[in-house]
């Protein structure tokens, strides 16, 4: 098995969620047949929303690049990074190391257009859409996304969430964002922020959902095994 290095603590428990996915997706007998990872979990991050939604944040492009450098240098043979908005930052991460990068964002519009969706209700971070990070691969794969007219309760809901906030107080708000995006049009949702990852159970069951973390797990998989 090839390791993989994890740009982690955007956030933590987003960052444990996919350590466990991971581990999960793996048919094992004993601890040598897991995948093997290097996690870089560093919740002192500049934060993404600050920098692009409040523009008074500190750069996150230098720090990420620094990751990029250290789980190179400990041993590790790609990189990953379970945090959607961050991949404004994947050609600082990517141009740090002369490892591949295993975009989150690729992999997930790939497994949106295999799976027929055509407009992608985005549950996401409102700096994922001024960001326009998914803007490229939904259009190589002829996918249109589906925003909110007003995703500040979403915002609300990841702040809560990174502040601690049980997600099953959460629930309920989400599922009401969730039916929101069916009502625009949206004929699948896309989980885009990680920390709503650990949240699925509250989308409704009447439309179909993915979640970017999930693409993430498997492109993590097929490379260690690759």
């Amino acid at each position: 098995m090839k390791t993989v290095g994890i740009l982690g603590g955007m956030g933590p428990e987003a960052t444990i969620l996919l350590m466990q996915k991971v581990m999960a997706a793996v048919p094992a007998r004993d601890d040598a047949d897991h995948v093997p990872l290097i996690v870089h979990q560093n919740p002192q991050v500049p934060s993404r929303i600050k920098a692009l939604i409040e523009g008074s944040g500190e750069d996150p492009g230098p720090t990420l690049a620094r990751m990029a450098r250290d789980l190179q240098a400990a041993g590790a043979q790609a990189l990953a990074m379970p945090c959607n908005t961050a991949h404004h930052y994947a050609p600082a991460v990517a141009q740090a190391t002369s490892l591949p990068f295993l975009d989150m964002l690729d992999v997930t519009a790939a497994s949106l257009a295999a799976q027929g969706a055509r407009r992608v209700g985005m549950l996401a971070s409102p700096a994922t859409r001024l960001a326009g990070v998914f803007e490229a691969p939904f259009a190589a794969h002829g996918l249109t996304p589906v925003f909110l007219p007003d995703d500040s309760d979403l915002l609300a809901i990841i702040r809560a969430i990174k502040a601690g906030e049980a997600t099953a107080t959460l629930g309920p708000r989400l599922a009401t964002q969730a039916e929101a995006l069916v009502a625009e049009g949206a004929d699948h949702l896309l989980v885009a922020c990680t920390e709503l990852s650990l949240m699925t159970s509250a989308l409704p069951e009447s439309v179909a959902h993915t979640d970017s973390l999930d693409c993430l797990t498997a492109a993590i998989v097929d490379f260690a095994k690759g």
